[in-house]
This record gives structure tokens, sequence and C-alpha cells, in this order.
């Protein structure tokens, strides 16, 4: 676990502090596409972030192949030359796309040719565990277009729900730990050394995504872009396919000492794929629903709109963080349980505990205009919008955040959505002491418009 630990530190380390010099290149590169109608951020905002994850990629499995333990891996298996190289070719894609933009069927075969090569190179499904019968193989012919589709259905996926700041980052950091924590214990628990690999993977997509979101959480001073969503997206796949039908039901039968018990072990690969589908069941069901409502539409499928979950949220009249959040809620609390499922003898407890939480996610929803406030304790190290805003101190912050599109500052509200006040705000609460006295030395417009028809007159 160490080795895991560090490695997803140089990962996150590396990631975050190539941030701002990419953030400096895509600004000078033009790199910084004008604001969409269907955007949610109200400025220009560079892209290319992708370039500081690749960097933290290969940060990453560096520091891997230098360490005792986890340098065993670059000799005795091959799905690290192919992640990168189908990591390579994605980055490509996504650079092209982030700085001149590319046609989404271009896109598309881009990211087939990338799973392609990955398959050609070994990361491919060879069987699917099936409960009470074992493994069933599958011939290369359909172990290609399995894993070719669960390529281009996890990048999509990612790239879907990149719509908010810090959304697809922490949302496949999630994914990524719930796969990390599963593929961990196949491998220590049980050995199954080809789960090795896909432990590897999360632990450096867990890093890319952590040092990438200080700089992505809203307002965002740089985007990932498609050249990081894709190549998250496809880095999930990988760990997905590296893992998904090569663990043998049989070699955990055999430590465990009944096929019931294996069975139980094993219920998150049993149906195949099901672990790393239900990890993004989010974006996944984000996808879908887009792909019918275009085709519904008669619009192509790659047509972007402003319908996806995430807008939706904001919408309804929750704010740019609070959508973000319960996005996160849901991902963590599906991931994270079909986890726990697997690993727990106490499986109706689990699904009690997850019934619960699903009845609080639910209220949170139904409840977009409620506002906490945060103890007054701790009152100084919260937002602006968590205070009290009693007393001096708080009302200038309160007003300020009520007033902020108006004056011009940055806010935590999407594009075109203003943050609900109660009450009436004075037009003059919003300027300093100094601005007020300047304004009554001069004056307001009609006032000066008056003063000089007076004299005219």
């Amino acid at each position: 676990m160490r080795e895991y630990l560090l490695v997803m530190f140089v990962s996150a380390a590396v990631t975050y502090l190539l941030v701002s010099p990419v953030r400096k290149f895509a600004i000078a590169a033009g790199a910084m596409p004008a604001v969409r109608a269907r955007d949610v951020h109200r400025e220009p905002t560079p892209r290319l972030g992708g370039i500081a994850m690749f960097g933290g990629l290969l940060a990453g499995l560096l520091a891997a192949s230098q360490l005792s333990g986890l340098g065993r891996m670059f000799v005795q298996s091959a799905d690290i030359k192919a992640l990168l190289c189908g990591a390579g070719i994605m980055f490509v894609l996504g650079v092209l796309d982030d700085k001149w933009g590319v046609d989404a069927l271009v896109k598309l075969g881009g990211q087939m040719i990338a799973a392609g090569v990955m398959v050609w190179q070994g990361i491919t499904v060879i069987a699917i565990p099936v409960p009470g019968y074992g493994s069933v193989p599958v011939t290369p012919t359909q172990g290609m277009l399995i894993s070719v589709a669960l390529v281009v259905v996890m990048v999509n996926a990612v790239n879907f729900i990149d719509g908010l700041d810090g959304l697809a980052a922490g949302m496949v950091c999630i994914a990524a730990m719930a796969f990390f924590l599963y593929s961990y214990r196949l491998w220590l628990g049980y050995g199954i050394n080809d789960a090795a690999p896909a432990a590897l993977f999360t632990a450096v997509l867990i890093g890319m995504c952590l040092g990438f979101l200080p700089h992505n959480l809203h307002p965002a001073r740089i985007f990932m872009g498609d050249s990081g969503s894709m190549m998250l997206g496809l880095m999930l796949a990988v760990a997905a396919i590296s893992i998904t039908g090569r663990v043998d039901p049989d070699l955990i039968t055999e430590q465990v000492g009944s096929q019931t018990t294996a069975v139980h072990a094993l219920v998150p690969i049993y149906i195949p794929l099901i672990l790393p589908l239900t990890v993004i069941a989010l974006p996944l069901a984000d996808l879908l629903l887009a792909v019918v409502r275009r085709t519904w539409a008669g619009k192509s499928p790659f047509a972007a709109d402003k319908q996806h979950l995430h807008h939706r949220l904001l919408e309804v009249g929750h704010s740019h963080s609070r959508a973000v959040l319960i996005m996160y809620f849901w991902a963590a609390l599906i991931a994270f349980g079909t986890v726990a499922v697997s690993v727990t003898n106490t499986g109706r407890t689990v699904i009690l505990a997850m019934a619960g939480l699903c009845l609080v996610g639910l209220a949170v929803l139904l409840m977009p205009r409620f506002r906490p406030r945060a103890p007054k304790a701790v009152q100084s190290f919260v937002p602006p919008r968590y205070r009290d805003g009693e007393g001096p101190a708080a009302e200038p912050e309160t007003a300020a955040a009520a007033t902020g599109p108006a004056a011009g500052e940055p806010d935590g509200e999407p594009d075109g959505e203003l943050p609900e006040v109660d009450g009436e705000v004075p037009a003059m609460a919003e300027l300093s002491a100094e601005d007020k006295a300047m304004l009554g030395r001069l004056g307001t417009g009609s006032t000066a418009v008056g003063q000089r028809g007076e004299r005219r007159s």
C-alpha cells in the first residue's frame, strides 16, 4: 500500500505543479474559446489542462517503475505499455480538439483507433465469469468488440459530464477510489496478480485528479478539455478491462472454501463489466439520456445541448457548487455501495444504509433554495453564503455575494442564473464607502443632466 500511496502522491504533485505553466501556455496558444450559449462560465477560460494530467500520468508510472514491488509489473505485464500507447493517441486527439476543434465522427474514429491499439497489445476481455458456471471464454473478435465498446462508452461518458467546474475530475476520482479498493482487495486478499495493473492505474488516476482539482474547482482557472476528459475515461476503461475477464472465480473458490462465498466475493464482476459501469453510473446515464433525447428530436447524437444532468440541477435552483457536490454524493453512493456489498458479509445492512443515504440525497436534491448556515465558531473559514449574515462584518460580504454578478465580480452561481435574495438589497449596498463618497460629490447622471439643462435654460 505504501508504494501505491507514493505513486499517487508523485502523480498528484506533478499534475498540480504543471497546471500553472500549462495555463500560461494555453493562453499564449489561444486555447481559450469564446463563451458559448450552453456554457455556464462567464469568462473565456483556458483549456489544455490534459497536458498537466498527462505529465502526472508519466511521472506516476515512472515512479512506479523504480519501486521494488511495482517495478516487477513492468516486466511481467504488457498492460502498462498498452496504456501509454492508447493514452498517447487519446491525448494528441484531445489537444487537437481543444485548440482547433475536431469533427465528432473524426473524434469517434480516433477513440476507436486508440482502443484498437490497446487491444492489439493485449488489453482485451478474455473471459466472462458467470455465477454458478465459471468463466465463459470469448473469441478474440468478441473480446475485441467488448473492449473497444467499453473504451468508447467510458471516454464519452466522462466527456459528457465535463460541464461544470470540478465535476468530471471529482467524479472520476471517486470512481477510481472505489475501483482501487476493489482491485487492491483482489490482489492482496486473494493473491490474484491480474488485479495488480488495475490497482496501479487507478492509483495514478486518483493522483492525476487530486492534483488537478485545486485549479479546477469553481471558479475554475483552467479546464481539462477533451485532452483530459478523454484520457481519464480511457484510463478507467483500461483498469476495468485489465481486471474484468481475467479473474478466475475458481481461484477464489479454492481460497474461501465454497462456491457460494466465492459468488458473494465476486458480485461486482459476475455480470460482465458491472463494476466499472456502476462507478460511472451517473455519467453513463447522462450519456444514454443525451443520445435518446437528441435522436428523438431529430438531431445528431453528438450535437451539444444544455440538457445534461448538471444543467438540470442548475435549472431547478441549485448553485454551481451545490450541483457539483450533489453529483459527487450520488457517484460515491453508487460506487462505494457496490464495493461495500462485495467486501462485507452483511449485504442487507449495506443496502439499508444505502437506502437511508438515498433519502438524504433526495431531500437535498429537492431543496434547491435551502442555504445551510455554519456555526459561528467556523464562519470565518467558510464562504460568505454559509454565514449568518448578522453583524457588521458579515453584512458587506453577504451583500457582495448576493449582488456579485451585477458588480462584475466572480461568484458561485452559474451563467444566466442569479441567487435568490431575501428582500431587496439597496443599490448603494454593493459600493464601498469611498465609492459612495465619490458618487455623492459627482452626482448621478440624471442630476448632472438636470443641472446642465438648467444652465442652458
